[in-house]
């Protein structure tokens, strides 16, 4: 599922999004950035590149969180595919640094919220997915059903 931009309950199947072009791709947060969050996504990114066209930032939940993905392996693996990983903290989320979505861009964000200017700017996109959709989406460039990618 995923929720369409500017309100969280505008939720319609991965299948009505598939194919959306995505200029920005957020895993994390306190919401989604739990060590199960980026394990997922670290086996769906385990070998694989970030679209060219697509920045992809991961924040963990949490100190803790940050050192367990690290001791697992999940931060060299996003690093490898091309993802920026910051510190935990509100960021991106809340459009106060890194990741602040530019005039018509489009955000797929693990976050909790996708109101307008959320990001930072008004004239930007969020959509909000799992973890899961969020990594293949990266990979892809666009919005895909992660399943094949597990």
């Amino acid at each position: 599922m995923i929720a369409f931009p500017h309100t969280v309950d505008n939720v319609k199947p991965v299948s009505e999004a598939k194919g959306i072009k995505v200029n920005q791709v957020f895993i994390g947060t306190c919401t989604n950035g739990r060590l199960d969050d980026l394990k997922i996504a670290a086996k769906i990114l385990k070998g694989k590149k970030v679209n060219p066209k697509t920045r992809l930032i991961i924040t963990p939940a949490s100190r803790d969180v940050f050192i367990q993905a690290d001791d697992a392996g999940y931060i060299k693996t996003f690093l490898k595919a091309g993802a920026i990983v910051t510190s935990s903290g509100c960021g991106p989320c809340v459009g106060v640094h890194s990741g602040i979505l530019g005039d018509n861009e489009v955000c797929l964000s693990t976050q909790n919220r996708n109101f307008k200017g959320r990001m930072g700017n008004p004239e930007g996109f969020i959509y909000l997915s799992s973890p899961a959709t969020a990594a293949a989406s990266a990979i892809a460039g666009e919005i895909v059903d992660p399943r094949r990618y597990l």
